[in-house]
């Protein structure tokens, strides 16, 4: 059985009709080709499926498609500013090398985008804490940890920088 869904996705408009067993992961990577949504575990521990829902992360696996209908939800396709530049927190990641197979990485980042929203400075404590519910099997946490840790400075900006 197939159902109207309407939803935001990265600043767009979409209305598609999915099946109502379609899980939003499914139906982000299979019905709107927007693949950097990871399906790790298909349990919701890994953290590689999160992508941010009204601006709070998900796991788009434990959810199904239609319970999306009407909000909006934001991806790794949409966290870059442009599609020649980086978000800071991709730059942090990659200056950083806080990636390494780098599947778990999108689902990182999403994370990261709502955690540093509502911690600007967080502590390393605070940034682990976060990364508890992602899983990463190559890079031991350590350089994802400093990679956060970069971002949140260059959210900042210089005024911070001044003041540090």
């Amino acid at each position: 059985m197939k159902r109207a869904v309407r939803v935001n996705v990265n600043g767009q408009d979409l209305s598609r009709d999915v099946d109502v067993r379609s899980t939003l992961a499914d139906f982000l990577r299979e019905d709107l080709d927007l693949t950097g949504t990871h399906v790790g575990c298909e349990h919701g521990v890994c953290g590689a499926c999160t992508v941010l829902l009204d601006g709070e992360p998900v796991r788009a696996c434990l959810m199904l498609a239609v319970q999306a209908d009407g909000h909006a939800v934001d991806t790794i396709e949409g966290v870059a500013p442009t599609e020649e530049a980086l978000h800071p927190i991709q730059e942090a990641f990659s200056a950083k090398h806080g990636l390494q197979c780098g599947y778990c990485t999108p689902g990182i980042i999403m994370s990261a985008c709502a955690f540093l929203k509502d911690h600007p400075s967080p502590t390393e404590a605070e940034i682990r804490e976060m990364l508890a519910g992602h899983l990463c099997r190559c890079t031991g946490y350590h350089l994802i940890v400093e990679a956060i840790a970069e971002a949140a400075r260059a959210l900042a900006g210089p005024a911070r920088h001044k003041a540090s």
